[in-house]
């Protein structure tokens, strides 16, 4: 049973309806408060790790493993990082972030890991990685998504995403255009909204666009492979 929590960003004061859902799933399961951290970038600023544990203690969390994907890690570690109750997948660059999930060989354990009711937080870069490709990052580097040709990430979802929509206005029409060229409906988000999944199930917080086939959809209009949209 899938687990995710997928954030366009954690600074807003809206994100605190999916928090409240993080906490929700969590207390559901039993399990406990501990959260993992994945850090996307090469010699991580731990500024980021810190400013991310005071985030989640607000809500009663404790993210208190740090794990950097350059470094060696003995199989206690990874044991103790899949050991955490919930693992968070940061923000960054998206690609080099996929690059080093690879190089570590952990994109399968992490698939593995959710696929089987693990719960995955991710944020941004983070959340896109969820999905089956990171094509839809090319905007933020002035690329187009559809010349992405390699950017297979974990495949949890039947949707593709795209963070952070309101800052640049070009961003949308964009989507639309690539919309046409992808198999893959695509959620889009503003910074205080994001998408809970829960099972099959799919729920969307704050007010998340569904873009399909050119034009912005009703979720009902879309076919997700057997998952339904709240």
């Amino acid at each position: 049973m899938l687990n995710l929590i997928l954030y366009s960003d954690q600074i807003f004061p809206g994100c605190s309806a999916i928090d409240r859902r993080l906490a929700d799933i969590l207390k559901v399961r039993g399990i406990g408060n501990r959260l993992a951290y994945v850090a996307s970038g090469p010699k991580p600023d731990h500024t980021f790790f810190v400013n991310a544990q005071a985030y989640y203690r607000r809500f009663g969390l404790d993210l208190a493993l740090f794990f950097d994907l350059d470094e060696p890690h003995s199989a206690e570690d990874i044991a103790a990082l899949f050991a955490c109750d919930a693992i968070h997948l940061s923000g960054g660059h998206t690609g080099s972030f996929l690059d080093r999930l690879r190089r570590s060989g952990m994109i399968g354990p992490l698939r593995d890991w959710a696929l089987s009711g693990g719960i995955l937080i991710g944020v941004s870069a983070g959340a896109i990685l969820m999905t089956p490709t990171i094509a839809t990052d090319a905007l933020f580097i002035g690329r187009r998504p559809e010349d992405v040709t390699d950017g297979d990430a974990l495949d949890l979802v039947p949707f593709e995403f795209f963070p952070h929509l309101g800052d640049d206005a070009t961003y949308l029409p964009e989507l639309l255009r690539y919309s046409t060229h992808t198999a893959h409906p695509i959620v889009a988000c503003n910074d205080s909204d994001g998408i809970v999944v829960t099972g099959r199930r799919i729920e969307c917080v704050g007010n998340p666009l569904w873009i399909c086939g050119g034009v912005v959809r009703a979720p009902g209009e879309i076919e997700l492979g057997g998952f339904s949209v709240v």
